[in-house]
């Protein structure tokens, strides 16, 4: 009987799986359009990244941090590039984190699919599924803990997987994650708990800081080093387990603890900083040339220095590369924290008068025009200058000088002298090409005042000009950033900046500077300045590898005590010349048309070129080109032309006569005399008394005309103070004969005007000794008397 049952037909396995393939692609396309639409109905919210704006960090030249400033939120966060981190750390963080990072689509199925069976099996989460994309997502758009939660993250991980690179979404991560509190990112947690860029981590730093954004505030090494070591050590087992270190190196480094602090933010070199950021407030990473141990030794050695100054004195430092022009050691303030020395100000920037800082270069101009020569003869006395009668600092006068030592000891008369014969105009004119345009009040023009501080110039500035005698001649302008070009601006010769720095090299850094010549081996050139009323003390100082500015002063311009540049600012310098390298005190070698010859006074020109009669006093100078210019001309006198005075004489006897007494025959001789300006202060036989002839009898009617003289006291008397009396009491004195205004000289010192009415003067309280009063006339006729005092 045959079987009533159907025949069972075999599935066809290839339709089976081609059929569930079409479900599957139709399923994909489905969810890819609603991807898609979503995607476009809700937007990837990137822009929330571009809203936390970074921190800006200002870093020294090895790239370690100066000073930070935190976003609007007081987030520190500070911009870094994968290239920019340890491969250490994406090591550790990819592997512990994510390993499939770059392998899946934004969510890992696999990864996933485990954590949702392991949480139904136990009746918790054992293990979690979240990717390091997923982990970019919840930064970007924080949610809760919920399925609802999740989900959104799942889609915007997709989204961003969609819009942008694996590179991309890793420097996300390594940007924005939370490390506890208001850091975030790998490199602020890197300064901060560790001190150093997260380039430099090391292998049990780079897996202490991956497991951190786990539990940053639980795990946070600097309170909690026990705990973070456990979980360093729990990554460090698995990149064993996974091959990517080795047992062996795993096993070492958990042999290191944890140690971390928690780093303040740094306040290093902080006024450079600010004024960095101000300049370029869009650059989140601006390097800087400083030298974190120079500035970190000089910022302390100010600091300690200026305790020891009257409340509210500052002070301001910059140490400049000669070859970058740019800052080594910025100090705008002497104590940026206090108020009291308005330690906010940058006095780096604020226009002072220079006081006597650009004399250097008034003597090298005047070297470069063929005016002087090293030991040119000078004129320290008082003069005036069309109704301008200037005064050295210390009151004094001392006569007959030299370049060198007018430069060395910072005379004024000279410097003047100087300067009106380089004009005035020319000398501000080439300053200003120079970089440095000195401020002048507003109806003013360049005066003869320039050589004493009139007008106003800035740290920076006179540290940009300064450079030029350590650079051949070439000024600069101080760069705060490489961004910003280097400029060289011609101000000297190659020849008169070095002669210049060759007479300032050889000031010594202490204070006896009263002697009239140098010989220190100082071991760089330096110049000071005082302001009036001794309000800003400076000291600019260069040699070949560096220039050097400091000022000491009052913030607000008011009147200091005792602050000089010599007796303020000097010491300074001395304390941070003994913290640079020795290898920095590099000297300038001599160009080779600069000769050493000796020339003569008072004529002052090559000895060879003039007779023995001539050659009153030998001096070594330095000349360019073996050029000796001539000594000025005599404001005094116009009858002496560069030192020849001509006279005529009687061809028999010798003796001097003019047309008016004589007939007969006479010759006309030329005598090499001293300046009559200088006379008061030279020794008596180099005087014209001395050296020209004696006048023929009847000849001299006029010698004795306009000649001053000094009355109310004889020659070589003795004064006796009164019985039982230790001083004398006043002595009035005056004058006969004597033109215009006088100079009454005690012992070499100017007295006080106040002590002198019209053509008389009070001699007060004078001790027991030797003493000699001089008098000089407007047209420098002068007089002398010697007097002794007794008890």
């Amino acid at each position: 009987m045959a079987s009533t049952k159907k025949p069972v037909k075999k599935k066809n396995s290839k339709r089976f799986w081609f059929k569930n393939l079409k479900r599957l692609l139709a399923l994909f396309i489905v969810c890819f359009i609603a991807f898609w639409i979503l995607d476009k109905v809700y937007p990837l919210p990137i822009d929330q990244f571009d809203k936390r704006s970074f921190a800006q960090l200002v870093v020294d030249a090895n790239g370690k941090p100066l000073r930070a400033f935190p976003d609007k939120q007081g987030v520190w966060r500070y911009p870094v590039t994968i290239d920019q981190v340890s491969p250490l750390y994406l090591e550790a963080l990819i592997n512990y984190e994510d390993q499939y990072f770059y392998q899946h689509p934004g969510v890992n199925p696999i990864a996933l699919i485990r954590a949702v069976g392991q949480a139904a099996y136990h009746g918790e989460v054992i293990s979690g599924a979240s990717t390091l994309t997923m982990q970019v997502a919840r930064i970007l758009e924080p949610h809760d803990k919920s399925v609802s939660g999740k989900l959104q993250q799942m889609f915007r991980a997709l989204q961003l997987e969609w819009h942008y690179s694996k590179d991309d979404i890793l420097t996300y991560y390594l940007n924005y994650a939370p490390f506890g509190g208001t850091i975030e990112g790998v490199e602020a947690a890197s300064f901060t708990y560790l001190g150093k860029s997260s380039k430099d981590l090391t292998a049990s730093e780079a897996a202490l800081l991956a497991v951190l954004p786990q539990a940053p505030s639980w795990n946070r090494p600097d309170l909690h080093p026990e705990r973070a070591k456990e979980q360093r050590n729990k990554l460090l087992d698995r990149l064993a387990e996974f091959g990517v270190w080795s047992k062996a190196q795993v096993n070492d480094i958990k042999q290191e603890d944890v140690w971390a602090e928690y780093y303040t933010q740094p306040i290093l070199a902080p006024l450079l900083a600010r004024e960095l950021i101000q300049r370029y407030p869009k650059e989140r990473l601006i390097q800087t040339s400083i030298d974190r141990t120079l500035q970190t030794e000089i910022d302390w050695t100010v600091s300690d220095y200026i305790q020891g100054k009257e409340e509210g004195m500052s002070a301001a430092v910059i140490v400049m590369d000669n070859d970058t022009s740019m800052p080594l050691v910025y100090i705008g303030s002497a104590d940026f924290g206090n108020e009291q020395r308005a330690g906010y100000v940058d006095m780096t920037q604020a226009i002072r008068s220079p006081g006597s800082t650009l004399k250097p270069f008034i003597y090298g101009l005047g070297l470069d025009r063929g005016l002087i020569h090293s030991e040119s003869l000078l004129f320290d006395v008082p003069q005036s200058f069309d109704g301008y009668k200037p005064r050295n600092f210390s009151e004094n006068f001392n006569g007959a000088v030299s370049v060198s030592q007018a430069l060395g000891r910072s005379l004024n008369m000279p410097a003047v002298q100087v300067l009106n014969e380089v004009s005035p105009e020319y000398f501000y004119s080439k300053l200003t090409n120079a970089g440095l345009k000195l401020s002048l009040p507003e109806t003013a023009s360049p005066n003869l005042s320039l050589a004493l501080g009139g007008g106003g110039a800035s740290l920076q500035q006179l540290v940009g000009v300064f450079s030029s005698l350590g650079n051949d001649g070439v000024a600069t302008k101080l760069r705060l950033s490489e961004a910003e070009p280097r400029l060289q601006l011609p101000l000297l010769s190659q020849q008169s900046s070095w002669i210049v720095q060759q007479v300032l090299w050889q000031v010594p850094l202490n204070n006896q500077i009263s002697h009239r010549y140098f010989s220190a081996n100082t071991p760089i050139a330096y110049k000071t300045g005082t302001s009036y009323g001794s309000r800003d003390a400076w000291v600019l100082a260069s040699n070949a590898k560096v220039t050097i500015g400091v000022w000491v002063g009052m913030p607000d311009g008011s009147f200091s005590v005792n602050n000089s540049g010599r007796t303020t600012a000097v010491p300074l310098l001395q304390r941070i010349m003994n913290t640079l390298p020795q290898e920095w005190i590099e000297p300038i070698n001599k160009p080779g048309s600069v000769t050493t010859a000796t020339i003569c006074w008072p004529l002052g020109t090559l000895a060879s070129l003039q007779s023995k009669a001539s050659c009153h006093k030998q001096r070594s100078a330095y000349l360019v080109d073996d050029t000796a210019p001539a000594t000025f001309t005599d404001p005094l006198s116009s009858e002496w032309s560069h030192g020849l005075f001509k006279v005529q004489v009687d061809a028999e006897t010798g003796l001097r006569v003019n047309a008016q007494c004589f007939d007969g025959e006479v010759e006309h001789r030329e005598f090499a005399l001293w300046p009559k300006s200088l006379e008061p202060w030279i020794a008596k036989p180099y005087r014209s008394d001395s050296i020209l002839p004696k006048y023929a009898a009847g000849c001299d009617s006029r010698v004795s005309l306009n000649k001053p003289r000094i009355k109310g006291i004889d020659q070589d008397s003795t004064l006796y103070a009164e019985p039982q009396q230790d001083s004398l009491p006043e002595v009035q004195l005056w004058a006969e004969g004597a033109t215009g205004q006088l100079h009454w000289f005690l012992n070499g010192h100017l007295l006080e005007p106040s002590l002198q009415t019209y053509h008389r003067i009070a001699l007060k309280d004078l001790n027991q000794g030797q003493y000699e009063l001089i008098l000089i006339d407007e047209t420098g006729a002068f007089s002398e008397i010697s007097f002794s005092v007794a008890k």
